[in-house]
């Protein structure tokens, strides 16, 4: 099975996290794209508050629900503890992998816990950012680029600016539903 993961902490997800994912689903033929929520984004951990991985999930599922092959993954949930890629694709084994990330999280790659390993486990595609070159080598996928953040959003609830259209409308649901984001 050709399996596409692209992780994150998705605090929220957006419509920007969504086109790379239904992009890169397409362009890989990939018979499944994963939306893996980070359990404990370790590299965030205590520069900002996080959100509950529960509540990051819940809203990145209700944001899949009707797209066809794209899914929420809660592997790195269920798991539990901080939330390390190779420890994922690991886990996954068995499969043909493809790990879609943005140049900017593959700028940081070196960082990673064992990121020498992970070439070994999965095809790195790295999605271009206005700014960011990829890194030298590695595969790219071409997708719209949507100027649109997580931390956008964030102040954007927080200020009392709406999120419609910058968010599906069944992650909105969920995002008020839980009050998230309201500060």
């Amino acid at each position: 099975m050709r399996i596409g993961l692209f992780g994150g902490t998705f605090d929220p997800v957006h419509i920007g996290h969504l086109a790379v994912a239904v992009a890169a689903r397409h362009a890989l033929t990939l018979d499944r794209m994963l939306l893996v929520v980070a359990n404990v984004p370790w590299q965030k951990a205590g520069t900002r508050p996080i959100t509950p991985a529960e509540d990051r999930f819940a809203v990145v599922a209700a944001a899949v629900a009707d797209i066809e092959g794209v899914e929420a993954s809660r592997i790195e949930l269920d798991r539990g503890g901080p939330s390390y890629t190779v420890d994922t694709l690991e886990a996954l084994a068995g499969h043909e992998l493809y790990l879609v990330l943005g140049a900017d999280a593959a700028a940081n790659m070196h960082t990673w816990v064992r990121a020498d390993e992970v070439p070994a486990l999965a095809d790195v595609v790295v999605v271009p950012r206005p700014g960011v070159a990829a890194p030298a080598g590695v595969r790219t996928l071409a997708v719209p680029h949507l100027d649109v953040s997580s931390s956008d959003l964030r102040a954007r609830v927080g200020d009392g600016r709406p999120l419609d259209v910058l968010v599906p409308p069944a992650a909105l649901r969920v995002i008020r539903e839980r009050g998230l984001y309201a500060g």
